[in-house]
């Protein structure tokens, strides 16, 4: 079976070798450079054994990308504390939805009206907890704090992320910056198939989805090396993304 690697990081400015991957299954840390070839450096390696290779890595690479601890420190939070997070941000807060489905999307009126007709119809009603974010995102964003979201979107869309396309003009309405890009686009970039958001460049909440695509908790990490790996997800995914009203007049286009 093969090996579920994610990539964290390069002491490259351009190619991107050398670079540091791990192992999600085992902790392990993978490394790769430029071979050490010279007889006379070779020669003083000590235990190198038969078919090893041995590479050259700048310092700077394993300080910043190696894993700090063999279990990554979390702290997990209920879905209560969670919600917290939103009235407590300080300047951003960002979202990359990677999945196919939300369990949570399903469980309202207004996915029947839109499985019906298309459409979601009026925004959410007073008193319902969708609401109650949205409002929650006015008043952050009215204060000059920005919310933003990256949704990878299949082709064709599935009936989640179509819901999720239509209902997209109620959270711009109220304040939120919702760009799109397509799953082709998001592999070519190598995007990972994670569910996060990322508050004020320095906590990340990735979110814990069950079988039944159900979010059950969420495990925040504030490991410096993870923080910015995900702030480079989101400047790769923000610069090549499309603003919803364009990226969903092509979807019209092409049907």
């Amino acid at each position: 079976m093969a090996r579920r690697l994610r990539f964290n990081g390069t002491g490259s400015d351009v190619g991107g070798c050398p670079a540091v991957h791990e192992d999600l299954d085992t902790g392990e840390v993978i490394v790769h450079g430029p071979p050490l070839t010279e007889a006379e450096d070779v020669a003083q390696l000590q235990r190198l054994g038969e078919g090893e290779v041995a590479v050259v890595v700048p310092r700077e690479l394993l300080v910043d990308w190696t894993p700090k601890e063999r279990t990554r420190q979390v702290r997990t939070i209920d879905l209560d504390e969670f919600g917290d997070l939103f009235s407590t941000f300080e300047h951003t807060a960002w979202r990359l939805e990677t999945r196919r489905r939300y369990a949570s999307d399903e469980a309202s009126d207004r996915w029947e009206r839109f499985i019906e007709t298309g459409s979601v119809g009026e925004d959410w009603e007073e008193g319902s907890p969708a609401k109650a974010f949205r409002d929650t995102m006015r008043a952050q964003t009215a204060q000059g704090k920005r919310v933003g979201r990256v949704r990878i979107v299949d082709h064709p869309a599935t009936t989640g992320q179509r819901y999720l396309l239509e209902s997209a003009r109620w959270n711009i309405a109220s304040g939120e910056d919702i760009r799109n890009m397509w799953r082709a686009d998001a592999d070519r970039l190598q995007l990972p198939a994670e569910d996060f958001w990322l508050f004020d460049s320095r906590l990340i909440a990735l979110l814990r989805f069950d079988g039944d695509d159900q979010l059950t908790h969420v495990d925040l990490i504030t490991e410096p090396a993870e923080v910015v790996r995900c702030a480079m997800i989101r400047d790769a995914a923000w610069h090549h993304a499309v603003p919803w009203k364009q990226f969903t007049a092509g979807m019209s286009s092409d049907a």
